[in-house]
């Protein structure tokens, strides 16, 4: 009784984790070595970046998990064992796991010094955060630049503007909680932004893919902070999206890995970081379909998150609820 006990107790973690992945897909035979990749990057991105690396791997498997970044940190916090590789856009929460020791370094890597910490995590992408609009809706009003343009068309036109702004809901989401706190701390018209859409009544989302789908539908005519990468991927098989980097600076973050300090399979899981870093750093889009990284010269006045101590300031338990509750009485405006 006592054995089936333990087996059910090593079972229910991986089981409960499968209820709630956006996406769960397996690449390579499975019969061969598997590598677990828990992540919060669409599949569609990273297909060509596995394939690549298992053909150059031919006696490897690798399942890939998704969802969103907060549950990235609560699934791996509670199971590192059951995980090879951690791939988030939430560079704060990454950072933590490294600081807090769940994550193994991985050695001799010839990567930049400011996209990398402690030889532990390691940022691959640049991508910005953007206002994105449904082009439809803005064929009579003009197409904001900036924060405050925003700012000043939702004042001016409430009733066009209202019930269809979406933004992340920084309670649930990870990376939605980053690009609010950097915000913040770069400009004040952050808060009066956030009242803004707070007034004309905020829909709150967990994730960029769902906001760029009621745009696309119309649910929405304008989201803010929206991946750029995933935006730009949208519009590109249609014309239905305008997307606006703002004048005064987009705020961009930097994808990142690490390499799990409980893999099973370890010496796999470095392998794939070096692959992936490698095709990074050779930018072909056939085999690396996302943004690389940039210092400073694709975006004018680009503002990149760094990846520095200063990240976890506001994971703070007393600061976040603080934020938090600013930004309740701020967008969540009861009528």
């Amino acid at each position: 009784m006592r054995y089936i006990i333990f087996l059910i107790s090593l079972w229910l973690p991986v089981s409960s984790f499968a209820q709630g992945w956006e996406d769960q897909q397996s690449f390579g035979e499975p019969s061969q070595a598997q590598l677990r990749i828990l992540s919060s990057t669409d599949t569609s991105f990273f297909a060509p970046i596995i394939q690549d690396f298992l053909a150059s791997t031919p006696d490897m498997s690798v399942e890939y998990l998704v969802t969103g970044t907060a549950d990235i940190d609560r699934l791996y916090r509670a199971a590192p064992d059951q995980f090879d590789v951690v791939i988030s856009s939430a560079m704060d929460l990454q950072l933590k796991l490294v600081n807090d020791g769940f994550s193994a370094p991985v050695m001799n890597i010839d990567h930049p010094e400011w996209a990398q910490w402690n030889n532990s995590l390691f940022a691959f992408t640049s991508e910005p955060a953007a206002i994105v609009l449904n082009r439809q809706a803005f064929k009579q009003i003009h197409v904001p630049s900036s924060r405050q343009d925003l700012i000043q068309l939702m004042r001016d036109h409430p009733d066009h503007f209202q019930g269809r702004v979406g933004t992340y809901d920084v309670r649930q989401s990870g990376l939605g909680y980053l690009f609010a706190t950097q915000d913040a701390r770069a400009t004040e018209t952050y808060w009066r932004l956030t009242e803004v859409m707070g007034r004309v009544g905020a829909r709150l989302y967990c994730c960029s893919g769902q906001m760029i789908n009621d745009l696309r539908t119309g649910k929405l005519i304008i989201a803010y902070n929206v991946l750029g990468s995933y935006a730009k991927a949208q519009a590109e098989n249609s014309d239905d999206l305008i997307i606006i980097l703002p004048s005064e600076f987009p705020t961009t973050m930097m994808r990142t890995i690490l390499v799990s300090a409980a893999a099973p399979a370890p010496q796999h899981a470095n392998n794939f970081v070096r692959h992936l870093l490698k095709l990074q750093s050779i930018g072909d889009p056939l085999t690396f379909p996302l943004p690389p990284l940039s210092r400073s010269q694709d975006f004018q006045n680009l503002r990149t998150i760094n990846l520095d101590p200063a990240l976890m300031t506001y994971l703070d338990q007393m600061k976040r609820a603080a934020f938090i509750r600013e930004w309740e009485d701020a967008i969540v405006q009861e009528k």
